[in-house]
């Protein structure tokens, strides 16, 4: 992986993705007690910035094999992601999704033309479960993060930033992302390794479900002991991915980890001061750039809202905190 993957995925999007806008607000730099700044990935087509590596798959597929269609697993960010590009290229997409995934994610998914497979994340290996749909059908399979064309695509919110920070006069901060399998944060490091080295990428997670912060920390893949659990369920994964944990132990600072409390008051300081809809796993970023400020250094702080899929109760439940 490298900046010309990256680069061609941005060709290959031009015209299709969304350039996010990069946020601020006096009253979450008052929070924060230094300058904030939020790469709103929640306004991307589909509510996340899985549409960029949904895109840059499925637009890279020799057309005859992507006439067959594309199959992939996922707790509902990804599956809109694949499911859109999908329709849109004129294919079918078959999304497998467990059975605890939210109702809006779901109905999203379907909406756009897919079709949803349910599998149970304690008793069914999802892994299995799309490799052997995969190979009956014919379908390609857009796996969510652990995929160089995937990686590619989400690395182009990093060209952004980039160009964004600039615009802003940052050129030295922690850029703090997101993070389940390591997608979003690997293209990320990858783009700012290139575009803007004074950048630092860290990754963020929920507590008891940071297995890339201690993969980081050790030096070795660590497994979390759940896989269900928690609020913060677009970034809940076993571990990170074989492709993006190098990466991100060569490029990324110490990881963070906040509380689901902690990210539902961080989605209602996106709602009030930003007007933007984050759900808690596209709020841990924000939620560590607010609440763990002793964990960060700088004068500035660049943070993505990586997505707002969010179920009403779940929304409700911010706002009243």
């Amino acid at each position: 992986m490298d900046i010309t993957r990256i680069e061609a995925a941005a060709a290959r999007l031009a015209g299709h993705a969304r350039r996010t806008p990069l946020l601020s607000s006096p009253f979450l730099d008052e929070i924060a007690g230094r300058r904030v700044l939020v790469k709103a990935e929640c306004l991307q087509h589909t509510g996340s910035f899985k549409f960029r590596g949904g895109w840059s798959a499925i637009s890279a597929l020799d057309p005859e094999i992507r006439a067959r269609g594309v199959i992939a697993f996922s707790s509902g960010n990804h599956a809109q992601g694949v499911a859109a590009a999908a329709r849109a290229h004129g294919i079918p997409a078959v999304i497998i999704m467990p059975s605890d995934a939210p109702a809006a994610k779901v109905a999203g998914t379907r909406g756009l033309g897919a079709e949803v497979v349910p599998y149970d994340r304690a008793t069914e290996d999802r892994d299995a479960l799309g490799a052997k749909l995969a190979a009956e059908r014919g379908l390609t399979l857009i796996k969510p993060f652990d995929e160089p064309l995937v990686i590619a695509g989400q690395g182009t919110c990093g060209l952004e930033i980039a160009e964004q920070a600039a615009e802003a006069g940052v050129t030295e901060a922690d850029v703090i992302v997101c993070c389940g399998g390591g997608g979003l944060t690997s293209g990320i490091a990858l783009a700012l390794e290139a575009r803007a080295p004074g950048l630092r990428v860290r990754p963020a997670e929920p507590e008891g479900f940071d297995d890339v912060r201690r993969s980081l920390a050790s030096g070795a893949i660590e497994r979390n002991a759940q896989l269900s659990g928690n609020i913060c369920d677009a970034i809940v994964t076993p571990q990170p991915g074989d492709l993006t944990f190098p990466i991100m132990h060569r490029l990324c600072g110490p990881g963070l980890a906040v509380t689901e409390e902690e990210a539902l008051r961080a989605m209602q300081a996106a709602f009030r001061h930003l007007k933007i809809v984050a759900e808690p796993g596209g709020a841990v970023a924000l939620a560590s750039a607010l609440f763990r400020p002793d964990e960060i250094a700088g004068d500035a702080v660049i943070c993505t809202v990586s997505g707002g899929n969010v179920d009403p109760a779940v929304f409700a439940r911010a706002l009243a905190m």
